[in-house]
């Protein structure tokens, strides 16, 4: 047959490094061959081989409102005949901007860009040069992005591969970054130029600050004049309506932001105060740029999302995902395994262990349960039982507004058969 997933991965290892675009997609840290996906629709996807899952993947998260919902599919259909990119200003981009600006307090204005990873990069960039200062603080296990900087000691695909960075990444990138460990704040001084941090942590599967670290950070850099950038790529208009600033009631600096604005396209986007902002070309001396950047067709799909996501749904998904977790650690226990599943808002963790465990509060406490070799069997025999969970332990459940109570449970007798598979293996 060549309409397999085995086939296809096979044509894609001859034009493709490893087959696939991006390392978490690889299969390599749970074993097997990816399966392709052909369609989505709400909170399923379909591959090649016609075999139909429950996912909860959800692009890591970009899919708020599940799969090809008809208001973006019909948003997209009508913005694609108007043409797919200009490299000229749209009106699209100033609607999404001022749609996210309305939501979030202290964020003033923010540019557009292509990914998070860029975002991530350009607010690093726009820090040292409006502090004037080289040095910045990241913690270990959180992941931003694939630039060159910011690649020592992350998480996801960085720590699923078992690399404390990356190969090609000079010492020279590095030398700059500072690695704390999360859940503690450091003491700085007045050579860095700013703090980035995921708001809450979901890049070694899930870890939630403790109370007082985020505060802390936000006072530890007035104290030496740092700007405090929060990396929201995941967190932003998904943990909340205006998304880790209206949770935890701390402002950044710098906002980082990506997936749920682009409606599931390519986009990215940082932000911040009108002041800090000017430092930005044209007006001030820290370049930036980029081709695509605001394309109408991302901004298109992501004002439709973020018009369809109203303070209610949050709520709602919230309290959802909250039931769920209870539901999928009992599941669990009746296979004969100890599961973890912490909640923020609507973002969802799963850690699997035999023995009675407590919530992770930093990377390495995520590890030992990340690589403790359950998950691997537990992936595949979910993914057997028609439930797609993202390929390796240091990742997320996204839970999208179109997953249903009956998709939800559906899931629990799925995970109570795993348990007892992972459990055996």
């Amino acid at each position: 047959m060549t309409n397999t997933n085995a086939a296809w991965f096979e044509r894609a290892q001859r034009v493709i490094p490893g087959g696939v675009d991006s390392p978490v997609r690889s299969f390599r840290s749970v074993g097997g061959t990816p399966y392709t996906v052909v369609r989505g629709e709400g909170a399923y996807v379909e591959d090649v081989e016609g075999t139909r899952y429950l996912d909860f993947v959800q692009s890591y998260g970009a899919s708020l409102l599940g799969h090809a919902h008809p208001d973006v599919v019909a948003t997209l259909r009508e913005a694609v005949t108007l043409g797919t990119t200009f490299g000229a200003p749209t009106p699209g981009e100033v609607l999404l901007a001022e749609m996210m600006v309305e939501r979030v307090a202290g964020l003033e204005q923010v540019r557009l860009v292509s990914s998070g990873t860029e975002a991530v990069m350009s607010a690093v960039r726009l820090a040292r040069g409006a502090t004037g200062r080289d040095r910045i603080v990241k913690f270990e296990g959180c992941y931003h992005g694939h630039s060159d900087a910011l690649l020592v000691a992350g998480g996801s695909g960085v720590a699923q591969m078992g690399l404390p960075g990356s190969a090609g990444v000079t010492a020279g990138a590095v030398a700059d970054t500072v690695v704390a460990p999360y859940n503690v704040v450091p003491t700085l001084d007045e050579t860095i130029a700013a703090v980035l941090v995921e708001p809450v942590a979901a890049n070694m599967n899930l870890v939630a600050p403790v109370a007082g670290f985020l505060e802390g950070l936000r006072a530890e850099c007035d104290r030496v004049g740092a700007l405090l950038i929060f990396d929201e790529v995941i967190t932003g208009f998904r943990l909340a309506y205006a998304g880790a600033e209206q949770y935890f009631h701390v402002t950044p600096d710098l906002w980082c932001f990506g997936k749920v604005i682009g409606g599931g396209l390519p986009v990215g986007a940082f932000g911040g105060s009108r002041e800090l902002l000017s430092s930005l070309a044209p007006l001030g001396p820290v370049y930036q740029a980029g081709t695509l950047s605001g394309n109408p067709l991302a901004t298109a799909a992501g004002a439709t999302v973020l018009a369809l996501a109203t303070p209610q749904r949050y709520v709602e998904l919230s309290q959802r995902v909250a039931r769920f977790a209870l539901e999928l650690v009992d599941a669990v226990s009746s296979g004969g395994l100890v599961a973890l599943a912490p909640v923020e808002g609507p973002l969802m963790g799963l850690y699997l262990a035999r023995e009675p465990a407590h919530a992770p509060t930093n990377f390495a406490e995520a590890k030992v349960l990340c690589d403790n070799g359950l998950y691997r069997s537990f992936f595949h025999a979910m993914l057997e039982r028609g439930v797609a969970l993202a390929p390796g332990a240091y990742e997320i459940l996204f839970v999208s507004l179109a997953h249903s109570d009956d998709d939800l449970a559906r899931v629990l007798d799925a995970a109570a058969q795993a348990a007892a598979v992972a459990r055996h293996a």
